[in-house]
């Protein structure tokens, strides 16, 4: 049985939201520390329940306190807990997230921002060959979770690449991201850390194939040094 999110984490952001001040946090402070040892607990859980089928490093839950130096929204508290999940050793790549707010939760997993060399190794491998990412995007079962790639695109075909190119619906991608959203319902039910757990294993074969594209040359030699 899994450990569910305390329902107390939504009331609170919600007050937070309204509240979004460092004298209203202060008084309610003691309460937040309480919500967020409960929460964290359950993001270590579920980090166990990941490391079943996958090798997770570390797990991070980020702070909530907001940067807001060059933000136009001077807020100083978030409203949501996000927290991320590492992959083990340099031959696994991407990475896991799951954001907790009320009317906006969701999951995440793939490649956010890669840099220049990734994404250019990235297209390249699509416009090689991309039977083995079409296939693993067909898949009935991770497309009936995860949908299909989310995130930026350029208007037109990078440099050095045909906008011809069969495969240029993915070579345009910048980002390489699933997300599945959640209702509060559902993020405060018994079995939300399973589902989660379920959904994120279902996106392995995915993160294995980027993994060996972005550890290996067109030519399938490791860039690892052992």
């Amino acid at each position: 049985m899994s450990t569910a999110i305390p329902k107390t984490t939504f009331s609170f952001f919600k007050k937070l939201e309204k509240n979004n001040n460092r004298d209203w946090f202060n008084d309610h402070k003691p309460e937040f520390k309480d919500i967020e040892k409960e929460v964290k607990a359950c993001y270590a859980e579920l980090m166990e329940k990941m490391r079943s089928h996958d090798d997770i490093e570390s797990m991070k839950m980020f702070r909530i306190y907001r940067d807001v130096r060059f933000s136009k929204n001077k807020a100083p508290y978030k409203t949501h807990f996000g927290g991320s999940f590492k992959r083990a050793t340099a031959r696994l790549r991407g990475g896991y997230y799951l954001h907790l707010q009320p009317g906006g939760s969701f999951i995440a997993t793939g490649f956010w921002d890669p840099d220049k060399e990734d994404l250019f190794r990235i297209r390249k491998e699509f416009e090689t060959d991309d039977e083995e990412i079409r296939s693993i995007l067909a898949n009935k079962k991770f497309k009936d979770v995860w949908g299909g790639f989310v995130g930026d695109t350029v208007k037109t075909a990078p440099k050095g690449f045909s906008k011809e190119h069969p495969a240029i619906d993915l070579i345009k991608r910048k980002q390489f991201i699933f997300t599945k959203e959640f209702t509060d319902k559902e993020v405060l039910s018994s079995d939300f850390l399973d589902v989660v757990n379920n959904a994120f294993k279902l996106v392995r074969p995915y993160l294995d194939f980027m993994s060996d594209v972005l550890t290996t040359d067109l030519n399938g030699v490791s860039l690892i040094k052992d």
